[in-house]
């Protein structure tokens, strides 16, 4: 008898550290600037590295855990090692949430950018075409897309280096807007709410571990490029968002939204403000590909636990990816994307219902290494196995505080939901 298909081993160190950076998007600073610079003060780069320390402490629990369960589960695997099948399923749950609205919040992205370019085309006619296209090359494997998406990384990289120089230049010529140190010199209070805001940029190294069957390394390379791309992510904000607060007066005018855009305008020219629009216009789709393939696995792995429908745990036998789950995960996307376009707040909302999800699943992630290491092997390495946790856990708990009542209210429907989707699976169960 035939094996079923399965994922295929064919990601290499490289291909992983594409994806991540990929889904983070090394452009990510730019649409929120404005917002970090007022909320803070000024003190925009010291936010982002206060959040790049803050988010390495979720990292770390990423690369302990995916050590040892090298599944494309991600937290859904992770929490069902540590803290058992209920724990596990709604750690998978919680990051479901998560991962289904992201690609949404991309398209939308794109959508918005391509509208601001061409004002006759309307947002949910870009988001939509942009939906199908990546979806496309999603099916056709995860090679295809690695490649592709490698293309348009080295794009966007090349396009910051461009303003970086760009920026020395102006800065060497003219001088800054504002004090040397200010970027980094900010009150505690203010910084940490605009943390809690600038943590939303590195949502999606985590997407890596969803991958971790289809490496072709050991699974000690998962938590290499996790670390990896979060600490150059953290490198890549805090460059571009020093560079940026320098070159735009201590208090602007205008949309906060357009605050990066504006600077780059009045400062090195407008040629450089319209190529950053359209790169815009365009990167958010191929982070909406990342986002949607992972979302792909996620399923899978959850459905191959059995605690989803046993149809989506299936692996297309030519290209080598879980066909049904990406469809499943398209549609939602594409309806979601397409709504969200139509309200004047659909992008606040849905970036607050993903900051609730992902931040309750890197909970549970932090949960799950003090089960499995302390709890269940008595582990004496306190500072990885619980020290750091424990940190993680307290940091994340106080930025979800933070949450709108809204995002809050729409977390706590999706997790009922998900004890009405767990009592049906395991009352089918035990069923005959």
């Amino acid at each position: 008898m035939s094996e079923k298909p399965a994922l295929r081993r064919e990601l290499s160190l490289l291909d992983l550290i594409v994806y991540g950076l990929l889904f983070i998007g090394p452009l990510a600073p730019v649409g929120i600037f404005g917002v970090l610079d007022q909320r803070s003060g000024g003190a925009v780069a010291q936010v982002y590295l206060v959040a790049t320390l803050a988010m390495a402490l979720t990292a770390v629990s990423y690369a302990v855990m995916s050590r040892v369960v090298p599944e494309a589960g991600s937290v859904f695997s992770y929490a069902k090692a540590g803290l058992g099948s209920t724990a596990g399923f709604f750690g998978g749950w919680l990051v479901l949430l998560d991962y289904l609205l992201i690609p949404s919040v991309a398209y939308l992205f794109t959508g918005i950018a391509t509208n601001a370019l061409f004002p006759e085309i309307p947002i949910w006619v870009v988001t939509g075409f942009a939906v199908l296209v990546t979806t496309a090359i999603n099916l056709t494997g995860v090679r295809p897309a690695a490649i592709v998406g490698l293309v348009v990384l080295v794009f966007e990289v090349v396009l910051l280096l461009v303003f970086v120089v760009a920026a020395v230049v102006v800065l060497v010529q003219h001088g800054p807007e504002r004090p040397w140190f200010s970027p980094m010199e900010g009150d505690l209070s203010p910084v940490l709410s605009a943390v809690s805001v600038a943590v939303l940029s590195f949502l999606g190294f985590d997407a890596i571990a969803s991958f971790a069957e289809e490496s072709t390394g050991p699974s000690k390379q998962i938590g290499r490029a996790m670390l990896f791309c979060l600490a150059l992510a953290g490198v890549l904000f805090f460059a571009q968002t020093y560079l940026a607060a320098l070159l735009t007066p201590p208090h602007p005018t205008g949309p906060a939204g357009r605050a990066f855009y504006d600077m780059l305008r009045s400062s090195i020219g407008p040629w450089l403000a319209i190529t950053f629009t359209m790169v815009k216009a365009i990167g958010p789709a191929f982070s909406a590909m990342v986002a949607q393939a992972a979302v792909g696995r996620l399923l899978y792995g959850m459905a191959r636990g059995g605690s989803l429908p046993t149809v989506l745990g299936s692996v297309h036998g030519r290209s080598g990816v879980p066909r049904i789950a990406i469809g499943l995960s398209t549609v939602v996307t594409l309806v979601v994307a397409v709504w969200a376009s139509t309200r004047d707040d659909g992008l606040d909302i849905l970036v607050s219902i993903v900051d609730v999800g992902a931040l309750g699943a890197f909970i549970l992630l932090h949960a799950s290494v003090v089960g499995y290491f302390v709890i269940q092997r008595g582990s004496k390495n306190t500072w990885t196995h619980l020290i750091v946790p424990l940190l993680g856990t307290s940091v994340m708990a106080a930025i979800l505080a933070s949450a709108t009542p809204l995002a809050l209210e729409i977390g706590a429907v999706w997790l009922v939901v998900g004890l009405l989707v767990t009592w049906r699976t395991h009352a089918g169960h035990k069923s005959p």
